[in-house]
């Protein structure tokens, strides 16, 4: 259950919570306007005191006494006992609302609250003992309708059901905005922003679109870059093909030069296509060849070796350290093509005389291995070595080094796609650092 549930379930009871307040109110309201209809005689243990008294007063001492002890009881500000004879006459000739006497007579014949309406009888004549409410001559309406709780439920629904609408739909309502301008091309468009303090599914989704919009404007800002880049990179060998031929037209003395020229830098577009390619099924995530166990160490040996024959010719060296056995289920083709493109671009890099060193380290219990090739070449600025793996990257130390710019960027996502990671350091005293991570799982 996730937050979305507990806001729609505490405004559901919310809801029903204030629909039930406004119904017992109502029902509260409706009962205490039928009481207050009944109960035209006041009450209380002050009320019962003076009747009591009164009845005393009327039984032993008659109506002398009794006016007497009423006249002092209304010079004191007492509440004032009303004592009405058979005839309906009060004995101060004081006005008695009708209901005050019907509900006191009703009372004395049903042996209801005999205290609050006595009859006493005196001089052979009875008289009716009762205290009239103060609101008895208020005017009382009629009850309220049946539907007022209903239509307070009702009105309390609609309420909370345009307010939880409204909470709802806004959201919803920005990211349709949001998509209809990522579908016109806008993928600077973010929603977070726009959701504000809320903590549910919804700004989840909001934050999801945000990366993912980020993400495709990373990927479109690198096709659009690959693109650029690439027909950089096929325009100077085909003007130089060109030129060769034009070359081969006006100087048939020179056919063969050519020729040579011509096979040389279709070599070179056929390479880069197939750099291209590559890097393309990478970033695919498609690699076309199935896992095996390979040994890790044994790889990175191998490659080592291969490029120190290369690096003799060139005047420098290769130097390979690292014992044991790194045993794990994938690509080797992947693996391999990713360290040599990393050896090799040390070598390349590297100044005459110096040496690349590349070594395996096995850490117990990490369940990884490190593999770390270093070199004492001119090294990268610092403001590059995030970029430095990135498609056709250059940095102002290559520019005068062949290649294409597509070795690490392969080493990168080949790396990656083995679950592992690659990143790079300049060294102390000169030179780059690549440091390569994979773990001991069977990856992908």
């Amino acid at each position: 259950m996730g937050r979305l549930f507990w806001k729609f379930f505490f405004a559901f009871w919310l809801t029903l919570l204030i629909a039930s307040i406004g119904v017992g109110t109502a029902v509260w309201l409706h009962r205490k306007t039928l009481e207050d209809r009944d109960r035209a005689l006041a009450s209380g243990p002050r009320t019962l005191f003076l009747i009591s008294a009164a009845a005393a007063t009327l039984r032993h001492g008659g109506i002398a006494a009794l006016r007497a002890l009423l006249e002092e009881q209304h010079r004191q500000g007492d509440a004032s006992v009303y004592v009405v004879d058979t005839a309906g006459q009060e004995l101060f000739d004081r006005a008695v609302q009708p209901e005050a006497l019907a509900q006191a007579g009703r009372w004395t014949r049903a042996d209801r609250e005999p205290r609050v309406a006595r009859l006493e009888t005196a001089n052979q004549q009875q008289y009716l003992l009762f205290v009239p409410a103060e609101s008895e001559a208020a005017p009382h309406g009629p009850p309220p309708s049946p539907w007022v709780p209903i239509s307070i439920g009702i009105l309390a629904s609609l309420g909370f059901s345009a307010l939880w609408a409204w909470y709802l739909s806004k959201p919803i309502r920005h990211l349709r905005g949001a998509f209809d301008a990522v579908a016109a091309g806008q993928l600077d468009t973010r929603i977070g922003p726009r959701m504000g303090q809320r903590r549910d599914e919804i700004s989840d989704l909001g934050r999801d679109f945000d990366r993912m919009t980020r993400q495709l404007q990373i990927l479109v800002g690198s096709q659009q870059r690959l693109l650029h880049d690439v027909s950089h990179e096929l325009r100077s060998p085909l003007a130089r093909l060109q030129a060769a031929a034009g070359l081969a037209r006006q100087q048939p003395q020179k056919l063969d030069a050519s020729l040579d020229r011509i096979e040389r830098e279709s070599g070179r577009l056929n390479e880069l296509v197939g750099e291209l390619l590559t890097l393309s099924r990478l970033e695919a995530g498609v690699s076309g060849t199935p896992n095996e166990e390979i040994d890790l160490v044994g790889l990175v040996r191998d490659v080592a070796d291969d490029a120190r024959f290369e690096a003799e010719a060139n005047g420098r060296q290769v130097q390979f350290s690292g014992e044991g056995e790194f045993i794990i289920k994938a690509r080797a083709e992947l693996l391999h093509r990713a360290f040599e493109n990393v050896i090799r671009n040390a070598v390349k890099f590297t100044q005459e005389g110096t040496v690349v060193e590349v070594a395996v380290m096995i850490p117990a219990a990490c369940g990884q291995m490190t593999v770390t090739v270093t070199d004492r070449g001119p090294g990268v600025p610092e403001s590059d070595l995030q970029t430095v793996f990135d498609p056709f990257f250059r940095s102002g130390t290559d520019v005068k080094t062949a290649g294409f710019g597509l070795g690490l960027a392969i080493a990168r996502r080949a790396i990656e796609m083995q679950g592992g990671t690659i990143h790079a350091m300049n060294r102390d005293g000169g030179g780059l650092c690549v440091k390569v991570v994979l773990p001991a799982s069977t990856l992908v």
